[in-house]
């Protein structure tokens, strides 16, 4: 089946291999042997290889991602090598090189990060503004870095929303006329985008691409999976973040105490703060169309593709409550 409104990227299953197969190729590539352990993943194969040493991951980039793309995401990671950041890092074949091509796709070798998965613990308030805050100093970290792959096409950056439109029928009825409005309202934002400040960002920031420390959940330890990676406007970053930090019973604190710690690291220009919560909308839009569509078509992965539709719709429906001048009058004064 094809899905032509969301790409060959998003509508490719992810790629196969046998534990055996990978465990030759990381053998024969990088000289890495150890335990395996198969990771979730939206589109590549991901599977963390333990040694007494060292843990790793070693990936296998679908095969409809473009070559180029991939090589901007372990570029990317190159580039904020030294920055303090907590990232993975880019493992050497052998050869010397940073990635293989192989008969199954594009294979790389990264380190593996520890630290616990922030979906795993309770959502505070204070574990929001260290990831306001890890968010922020990312984009600075990733600021002056480009790449020619970096303007591909991506349904999962908030500025290709208008795209969206032939998705909405795949999400549930009750949510469709806020969908729409939604998205309507995002067209109406959509040309004061390219006045914006752009740049390269992480573009995935959700609970299951960030860790924190296993003895203060509270603490923003490790960001994880560059595989969203385009070039877009800064804000958005921050608005995708955010959009997993809203807490339905007090959506406007909880916007707002995300939104100032970014500002304190990142301060925010007065026209992004302004578009901030649309954006922050229309990435819980883009969240619920894209997995309604994609869990219809892969159902065996369907509980990965949907892991975050719960919490998109609590916090959408709760934002769209929020009185327009209340919203506006709050960014203005960050």
């Amino acid at each position: 089946m094809t899905d032509t409104p969301l790409g060959a990227l998003l509508s490719s299953a992810p790629p196969t291999l046998t534990d055996d197969e990978a465990a030759k190729l990381a053998l024969l590539h990088f000289g890495v042997e150890g335990r395996l352990k198969r990771l979730t993943s939206e589109r590549d194969l991901n599977l963390q290889i333990a040694t007494p040493g060292q843990a790793y991951v070693l990936k296998l980039a679908n095969p409809a991602e473009a070559a180029e793309v991939t090589d901007f995401q372990t570029q990317a990671l190159l580039h904020l090598e030294g920055s303090g950041l907590p990232v993975p890092r880019v493992i050497c074949t052998r050869a010397g090189a940073t990635e293989v091509a192989t008969p199954q796709g594009i294979l790389r070798l990264l380190t593996y990060l520890e630290g616990t998965p922030q979906h795993l613990t309770p959502r505070t308030p204070a574990q929001a503004r260290s990831l306001a805050a890890m968010a922020a100093r990312l984009t600075q970290g990733l600021a002056g870095f480009s790449h020619p792959a970096a303007a591909h096409v991506l349904q999962w950056d908030i500025k290709q929303a208008a795209s969206l439109q032939p998705l909405l029928p795949d999400v549930p009825e009750d949510l469709r006329p806020l969908a729409q409005a939604t998205l309507d309202r995002f067209l109406m934002l959509e040309p004061r985008l390219p006045d914006l400040r752009w740049q390269v960002v992480h573009n995935d920031l959700n609970p299951h691409n960030v860790l924190v420390s296993p003895d203060n959940p509270d603490e923003v330890s490790g960001i994880l999976d560059f595989g969203d990676m385009v070039y877009t406007p800064l804000i958005c970053d921050a608005a995708i973040a955010a959009s997993y930090c809203i807490r339905p019973e007090a959506a406007l604190d909880s916007l707002l105490n995300f939104a100032r710690a970014y500002h304190a690291v990142l301060p925010l220009t007065a026209a992004e703060a302004q578009a901030f919560p649309d954006l922050v909308a229309a990435r819980m839009l883009t969240t619920l169309a894209i997995t309604s569509h994609r869990a219809a078509r892969y159902p065996d992965n369907a509980a990965y593709i949907l892991r975050n539709f719960a919490a998109s719709r609590a916090g959408l429906i709760a934002l769209a409550a929020l009185p327009r001048p209340t919203l506006q009058t709050a960014m203005e004064a960050l």
